[in-house]
Formats: C-alpha cells, sequence, structure tokens
C-alpha cells in the first residue's frame, strides 16, 4: 500500500471515545491535485481544506523491543528515526495532510529530535523528555526555544491516555484528531497568537513523479545498521519494483502498522540516510543522552526509484530546513508520498 493512496473504506479504530474514523482512509471523491507541502503527496480540494486550517504535528513514537508493533506510522507524511540511547532507536513522525485513528506509544523528547520539528514549526506531541541539565536537557531547550509544547504532562486525558495492549511506560496513546483539537485549544493552530501562519517561512522540499518502470532500478536489499551492538534496530528496506516502494522490516520481521484493516507493512516512497557525528552529552545521566550534530553539512544517501543517489545533507540552522543535495550541489527531487529519514553515526557503512 503506497502511502499517498487512500483506501476503499473507512477505518474505524477503538478508543476509550468508542470507534473513531481515520478519514484519510474514507471515500473522498473528487480530483485529486493538491500537492502536500510536507512530501508532495496529491490529494483532493476538501482534504487540502482540512490541512489549511491546522499546523503540523511532530510526535515521538518509540521503537522499544517491547513496543512493537507500533500504531499510525502508517499515515505519516515524513518520519525521523535516530538512536534514543542504548542503540534503541525513536521516531519524529510528522503528520499534516493526513489523520490516523490511533499513534502509540508515544514517548519522551531529546534535544537533536527538537532541531527537526523546528523546520516545520510543529506543535511538538511527546510524554516528558531528558530534562538532565547541560546539552541534552530537551524539557529546558522546549521553552528556551518556544517550542509549541504538547507534553503528555500538561495535558493528560481525553487527548492521551494509557491503552491496556502494553505495559507501562509503553502505552501512551493518542490520536490526530485529538492532538489538532488540543493544539488549537493552546493557541497551536494554523496561526499562532500574533496571526503569523506556521508556513509563511516554510521550506518545502521539492518533488517529482514516479520514474516509468523500465526507468527503475533494482537496489535492493537495504540495510541501515545504528549500533552494532543492538542488531535488533538494523533496518532492512526491500525494494518493489512495482509498486515502486520501499517495504520496512526488523532483520526477516515486517514492521507493520495495526491499525488499518487489513493491518498494513510500513513503507515508503523515499529512503534518505543522513550521517551525522554522534557523541555522548556526558551529563550523568545513567542511560547515557546522546547528541547529533544536526546542523551543518555531510554525507547523505538517497533511495528512491529503485536507485540511489550519493549525495549530502545541508542544515543552516536550528530552525533551517534540511535540503538534500548531489554530488552538483542540486537539489534532489523526491518522489511525492512518504519521505522516512535515518540518522546515523558517521562511519556507519549502509549496505546496498
Amino acid at each position: 500500500m503506497v502511502f499517498n493512496t487512500l483506501l476503499s473504506h473507512p477505518i474505524n479504530i477503538s478508543t476509550p471515545f468508542g470507534k473513531l474514523t481515520d478519514f484519510t482512509s474514507g471515500n473522498e471523491e473528487g480530483v485529486k491535485d493538491k500537492e502536500c507541502p510536507i512530501n508532495g503527496a496529491y490529494y483532493t480540494k476538501s482534504r487540502k481544506e482540512k490541512w489549511e486550517s491546522r499546523r503540523p504535528l511532530g510526535v515521538m513514537v518509540e521503537n522499544h523491543l517491547d513496543a512493537r508493533p507500533t500504531s499510525g506510522l502508517s499515515r505519516a507524511d515524513v518520519v525521523y528515526e535516530a538512536v534514543a540511547e542504548g542503540g534503541i532507536t525513536r521516531f519524529l513522525v510528522i503528520y499534516y495532510c493526513q489523520d490516523i485513528g490511533d499513534i502509540a506509544p508515544i514517548r519522551s523528547a531529546r534535544t537533536y529530535f527538537l532541531d527537526w520539528v523546528s523546520e516545520y514549526d510543529a506543535a511538538y506531541v511527546h510524554v516528558g523528555g531528558a530534562n538532565t541539565p547541560g546539552p541534552a536537557d530537551a524539557l529546558g531547550q522546549i521553552r528556551d526555544y518556544n517550542i509549541k509544547d504538547m507534553d503528555q504532562f500538561g495535558l493528560g486525558f481525553p487527548t492521551y491516555w494509557r491503552g491496556t495492549d502494553k505495559l507501562a511506560p509503553h502505552n501512551v496513546h493518542s490520536t490526530t484528531t485529538k492532538l489538532w483539537e488540543a493544539a488549537e485549544e493552546r493557541g497551536f493552530g494554523a496561526e499562532d497568537e500574533e496571526g503569523n501562519r506556521w508556513d509563511e517561512n516554510f521550506i518545502e522540499w521539492k518533488f517529482k513523479d514516479d520514474a516509468l518502470l523500465e526507468d527503475r532500478g533494482d537496489k535492493t536489499p537495504i540495510i541501515v545498521p545504528y549500533w552494532s551492538q543492538s542488531p535488533d534496530y538494523t533496518v532492512t528496506w526491500q525494494y518493489d519494483k512495482n509498486a515502486n516502494v520501499y517495504k520496512r522490516f526488523h532483520g526477516d520481521v515486517a514492521q507493520i502498522d495495526p491499525v488499518p484493516e487489513p493491518e498494513e507493512q510500513l513503507t515508503a516512497k523515499n529512503v534518505i540516510v543522513q550521517f551525522q557525528t554522534e557523541r555522548n552529552a556526558n551529563d550523568g545521566h545513567p542511560d547515557g543522552h546522546l547528541l547529533y550534530g544536526t546542523i551543518g553539512t555531510g554525507r547523505a544517501l538517497i533511495f528512491l526509484d529503485g536507485g540511489v543517489i550519493e549525495g549530502k545533507w545541508t542544515k543552516d540552522s536550528r530552525t533551517d530546513r534540511t535540503i538534500f543535495l548531489d554530488e552538483s550541489g542540486e537539489e534532489i527531487e523526491l518522489n511525492r508520498g512518504h519521505v522516512w529519514i535515518h540518522t546515523i553515526p558517521v562511519g556507519n557503512k549502509v549496505t546496498y
């Protein structure tokens, strides 16, 4: 299932509020010619009217073995993935043009994810976060940076709730509908309290249509390692040439989103690997908070259409957009649809 393809029937999600419908999967009639500014996918005029009334959400979702399967990633526009600590990866999931009836498990903030969420001026959804004094103090930085904070500890039920599907801390749930309602109540709608729209200075990536079947490559599998001592978090992407999507696995196990009916394997139209410096924050925290070199420039691999572009990422400041360039310095045109961005340490070897 391609990320920007609509299903033929609504998805009903069981929550403490009864059944919620994922309207992304509804029977939308009309020409799909309105480009999502986040990932370039095409939707109807009515859907565009919905997204223009809100700002993006940036939701922290964990990938711990005890948290799998994660819920709601199949309707993300963009996903960022990096190690939280101990080789365990975590996701920053960007929602704007799509809706989903369950997101879980929502977890805590880390400092480098703030640098990515700032690119969207998004409402930042998390459950607490790193707060040890020092360079990795994410909760302090949320205040200092004026991040639009949607901490579960300041909102609680009914925006967030703990499910019975898993043990704490792997069981905090929400929905895009509940989160956008709470964001609006906090003054985090499409405009801020001074009347400035979130996208007033937003830099959109460049997008293109899929390559023709005969022009697509065959680079598969793609193996993206994080920490060698934590192989359970190494990601494998298998390319489906006919659908022109990359299917996500951990080892031989397909990573599934259980929310859709029937459930869907996670896929992406674009898989990006950016290599960044990784170091310990040395803040005394027993789990070892990390720091990544998110600002500047570095090597990147951009996989799309069954091929790979060896290029670089560049980001001028915390709030500036990360741009992906080819070897000649030209911005790379991404395929329309879901974008998955891995951040791994400089020196790691990606196999493809």
